[in-house]
């Protein structure tokens, strides 16, 4: 059989070199920020599309509620997204597989190094709070029982229903390593759930803990009871986005508004913005809006 001359081969991987093409996916000509499938972080979303849209003629898309930090990263890394807000506690530990280290500038440095070695993307400077799990009780039982730490809950644990998110039950800086530390044992395998559903299950008596996080509306408008982290197990958990590098090139505009958000939110305010949501039921946008507002953003 005769075969074809470099030639005749030229025209075929034309072809090929089409249909690749025609097959991926045309890349929006706009920046697409994502969020995990919490209040919060919708919050930090909406705010990061806000200000790049405030200090750029950019249409932002939103592409929220996706379903935590791993499918947040895979997502970054693929282009899917181009900018996310990530804590350094979670970086640092489930995502970059790195030791506990509970130095907030270390973890900082650290999870900014392996980020743009590994993955070519930025971490850019903290939002101003930090977010650290919470292991969180009812008001009464706290009261009832005179609990203020782990340490001290830990006595009543074995009786206790945990209800935990997804990540939390495997995260290296999660539940194993937790319940290790404070010697917590609870009565039957953990009820994992959505993390908006948690503080329904406790105040239902459904559970008698819950994995939720530090700055939760829901915290003190339930009356509910964070209890202190007293051993100190939990590492540092700044919000800080993430961007990918190609991102910064293709839209510099968006440098600004990462600059201009640096260090402007307190834990306080990150709290009232959820609980506006949350218990009060507004819509998120809105909220952004009037914090954006109240910073002069």
């Amino acid at each position: 059989m005769k075969r074809p001359t470099l030639w005749g081969w030229i025209p075929l991987v034309i072809l090929i070199g089409l249909a690749l093409t025609a097959c991926s996916p045309p890349r929006p000509d706009h920046p697409i920020i994502g969020a995990k499938n919490f209040t919060e972080q919708v919050v930090l979303g909406e705010l990061l599309a806000q200000e790049i849209e405030a200090k750029s003629n950019l249409k932002v898309e939103r592409r929220f509620y996706l379903t935590g930090s791993y499918i947040c990263q895979q997502a970054l890394v693929s282009g899917r997204i181009d900018a996310y807000v990530e804590y350094t506690g979670t970086a640092l530990t489930a995502i970059l597989k790195q030791p506990v280290c509970r130095n907030p500038q270390a973890v900082f440095e650290t999870v900014r190094q392996l980020y743009a070695s590994r993955y070519n993307i930025a971490v850019a400077p903290p939002l101003g709070f930090e977010n650290t799990f919470a292991m969180v009780v009812r008001g009464d039982d706290a009261w009832r029982l005179h609990l203020a730490t782990l340490s001290q809950a830990a006595h009543y644990t074995p009786q206790w229903r945990l209800g935990v998110g997804y990540e939390f039950e495997q995260r290296p800086d999660g539940l194993p390593g937790l319940s290790a530390a404070y010697g917590l044992r609870f009565a039957g395998a953990p009820r994992t759930m959505d993390l908006g559903l948690l503080y329904r299950a406790l105040n239902a008596h459904q559970v008698d803990m819950i994995a939720a996080n530090s700055t939760d509306g829901p915290i003190q408008a339930f009356g509910l009871t964070a209890l202190e982290d007293d051993k100190h197990y939990f590492p540092p958990y700044q919000a800080v986005p993430l961007v990918r590098n190609e991102a910064l090139k293709r839209w510099p505009q968006m440098q600004a508004a990462l600059n201009a958000l640096a260090g402007k939110i307190t834990a306080s305010d990150m709290r009232a913005m959820n609980e506006a949501i949350d218990g009060q039921h507004r819509d998120p946008a809105e909220v952004v809006r009037e914090f954006r507002s109240k910073k002069g953003l």
